[in-house]
């Protein structure tokens, strides 16, 4: 058993959060890995969501901590106040009879609130996952495990997630995730429509052959240690802090997709962030189907030919691959060129002499962010979005596949994609 590293300990002299929090709870230091919760006022959910987790064999539950950073910002509101008052004295409660190895962060006690600037779910994430290095047994290459309040899991989580990164040589995996059923009619429709918006992206990136085609769902992705340190933590983005996060994980380590278990994450309605989940799920229960809108494929194609046009021309220089970027878009080409593309590009070629060093550094550069601003320029000048799923069939055209008749078979298709 051995404590961090040099170079984790360089990170949390740098980069880790600092501030009155600490773990409390279990004690001991010498995990294989470490769950991070963050719950806002969750109640009863984040306590399913640990019944879930403890139904994992003992012998799993005691290789993990499972972290539940209980937080809230300085402005936050009476009624989240109490629940998180609440929710700390159960957990001590509930840590008592559990057969889960349990610590909390308290972020919500008057002088150990979050101030409101940095306030949100990443910092949140961020505080849990810092505080957890110091925990954990780093002479068995321990792991950190992301997952959220109201996310169920199955029996068989933990013992996967370990055996995956046995297997791999990746830093990062993302695991399978399907949502909660919807408490009626409306609200499975609302799900069932926003969960197919995210696959179908992730899927129109696998068909353009970018390597950033995996989900980047908060509540469903683990890594090494070690990789969390070398990409440089967590953010503390507000909101899409999972995608920034698996995306710097891709670029140093490298992300897998993890299969044979699956977690569930509630469908909930929140306003609580400006995009996600929860703000999709309320507009779309309003009636505002502008809530989700599908990208066309041709958008994808697009970036599929754009990436193909570096693969096949590494040795060409920027004015070439400039101008064959032009016959593909002008939008392509007048992005490229707010990109620097003309400076970018011969700076790669000098300091990446071997092919494939300067495709991968091509791909640090051209990045998932890079991609979806792309698609967004795309379908802003030329393309627009669809409200209708009907959109999708050019997808599976595109893969030689029938496409399924309805949306609900869309989604199992792409679901079973994601698993493969």
């Amino acid at each position: 058993m051995t404590g961090p590293p040099v170079a984790a300990q360089r990170y949390l002299s740098r980069n880790g959060v600092r501030g009155p929090w600490r773990l409390d709870g279990e004690a001991r230091s010498d995990f294989r890995g470490a769950i991070v919760i963050p719950s806002l006022a969750e109640g009863d959910l984040l306590f399913a969501t640990l019944r879930s987790l403890s139904d994992n064999p003992p012998e799993w539950t005691n290789r993990f901590l499972t972290v539940v950073v209980c937080n809230h910002g300085e402005q936050a509101d009476r009624q989240d106040r109490l629940q998180n008052e609440i929710d700390l004295a159960r957990l001590k409660d509930y840590a008592q009879g559990s057969t889960l190895r349990l610590a909390w962060i308290d972020a919500a006690s008057p002088g150990l609130e979050v101030p409101a600037h940095r306030a949100g779910v990443g910092f949140a994430r961020k505080l849990g996952l810092d505080l957890a290095l110091q925990a954990l047994d780093w002479s068995g290459a321990p792991l950190l495990v992301g997952l959220d309040a109201d996310t169920l899991v199955e029996d068989n989580y933990l013992q996967t997630i370990d055996r995956h990164f046995l297997l791999s040589s990746k830093g990062a995996a993302v695991l399978p995730y399907r949502h909660q059923p919807g408490i009626d009619f409306d609200q499975q429709v609302a799900i069932d429509r926003y969960e197919l918006f995210l696959r179908s992206y992730v899927y129109g990136l696998r068909l353009a052959g970018s390597p950033y085609a995996f989900n980047t769902v908060g509540s469903a992705m683990a890594c090494r240690a070690s990789a969390y340190v070398r990409c440089g933590g967590m953010n503390s983005r507000k909101a899409g802090e999972d995608f920034y996060f698996l995306q710097k994980l891709a670029k140093t380590d490298g992300v897998d997709l993890l299969s044979g278990t699956i977690v569930y994450p509630e469908p909930r309605v929140s306003q609580r962030v400006p995009f996600g989940t929860g703000r999709s799920m309320a507009r779309l229960l309003a009636g505002d189907k502008q809530g989700v809108l599908f990208y066309p494929a041709a958008v994808f194609r697009i970036l599929s030919d754009w990436l193909k046009i570096v693969a096949d021309n590494l040795s060409l220089d920027a004015e070439q691959i400039l101008s064959l970027a032009t016959e593909i878009s002008p939008v392509l080409a007048s992005y490229l060129h707010q990109l620097d593309w003309r400076s970018v590009w011969p700076g790669m070629q000098k300091t990446h002499q071997q092919r494939s060093q300067l495709q991968q550094a091509f791909h640090v550069w051209f990045d998932g962010f890079r991609s979806l601003r792309l698609i967004h320029l795309l379908c802003d000048a030329d393309f627009g979005r669809s409200e209708s799923e009907e959109i999708l069939r050019d997808y599976f055209a595109w893969e030689g596949c029938a496409a399924p008749a309805s949306l609900g078979g869309m989604l199992e298709a792409l679901r079973v994609a994601d698993m493969a």
